[in-house]
């Protein structure tokens, strides 16, 4: 699949075409919304499959296994949203709940963009190691925990204990469930998921469509908001992944992964999330304006990996890690 066929295959997918109508909606006036319990639940769901899909890979793959690529995998999540908060409050967003909803984003991963790239290898017949779905669902946690913490410290006298706001961070609806999911998962093993797939993996595609049906509306409400930050936002959008992109493929050569799983960590490092750290980020930090990180995330950095992005960190492993 060449990276025209790749983009286009992505753009045009259903969660996609609903974020559009989202924003369309906005656009039109049409005065829909999703009633706040239905969203409150939707995001419980998604937060909680994501954790429990990534303990069940831990347990299918060995905690052994996964040691130091998961040590790795907590590292990249813990000092990316750290450089992105103080780079986007420096030069981009002026307020910091906005800085950090864009740490969290960009801490985090983008799942289509890996599920993208893993298409991508496959169909040029290039293999890579069976943890790193895994590791996809690990990297979420310390990074919406970082740029959570960041938020709330900042935003608050900082002569105030740290503890606070770390205390306020792990005992956060958000990170409850993904860290919850991710146990439960690993006890569960694939015994569990089995008899839990009917209900976190069939249906997980469909509250994935409503879900970004309702990030479309929430993003095109604050569309205007970007005229003041417009140009830093489109240029951070494409810098960063290349950026976060490389120092994956530095890892993963550390790591000593193959050309196929050095190209995927590398994804992992320099995608956005648009799933996982919205539904956080409108949890944790509610004055943070969605609009900003939303159209960073899957406006920006999402076409760009899937266009530029995933065939140059391929070509870049090849290059560095072998053939």
């Amino acid at each position: 699949m060449n990276p025209l066929e790749l983009l286009l295959t992505n753009l045009l997918s259903p969660p996609i075409f609903a974020f559009a109508a989202g924003v369309i909606a906005v656009l039109i006036r049409c005065p829909f919304r999703f009633p706040e319990p239905i969203y409150q639940a939707i995001t419980i769901y998604l937060l909680f499959a994501i954790g429990f899909k990534g303990g069940v890979s831990i347990s299918e793959t060995g905690l052994a296994a996964v040691a130091w690529p998961l040590a790795a995998t907590i590292f990249a999540g813990s000092i990316i949203p750290v450089v992105v908060f103080f780079v986007a409050w420096k030069l981009v967003v002026p307020k910091v709940a906005d800085a950090a909803s864009l740490a969290a984003h960009y801490g985090s991963v983008s799942a289509v963009t890996f599920l993208a790239c893993y298409g991508f290898l496959t169909s040029n017949g290039v293999q890579s190691e069976s943890f790193l779905p895994a590791l996809m669902a690990v990297m979420e946690i310390p990074a919406l925990a970082v740029a959570i913490f960041l938020g709330k410290h900042f935003q608050r006298d900082r002569e105030a204990p740290i503890w606070k706001a770390l205390h306020e961070v792990v005992t956060g609806n958000s990170i409850f469930l993904l860290i919850c999911g991710l146990v439960i998962g690993a006890v569960a093993g694939a015994e569990g998921m089995k008899r839990a797939a009917p209900f976190f993996v069939d249906p997980f595609y469909g509250v994935l469509i409503l879900f970004l049906l309702e990030m479309g509306i929430v993003a095109g409400a604050r569309l205007q908001d970007l005229s003041g930050v417009g140009w830093g936002l489109i240029a951070m959008g494409m810098i960063l992944p290349l950026v976060q992109g490389c120092f994956g493929l530095l890892l993963a050569g550390w790591l000593g992964l193959s050309v196929g799983g050095a190209t995927l960590f590398a994804v992992l490092t320099a995608s956005a999330s648009y799933i996982a750290a919205p539904a956080a980020v409108r949890i944790a930090l509610p004055d943070a304006n969605l609009g900003y990180s939303i159209t960073a995330s899957l406006g920006i950095t999402f076409p760009f990996n899937l266009a530029v992005g995933i065939p140059l960190y391929f070509g870049l492993a090849r290059a560095f890690i072998g053939s």
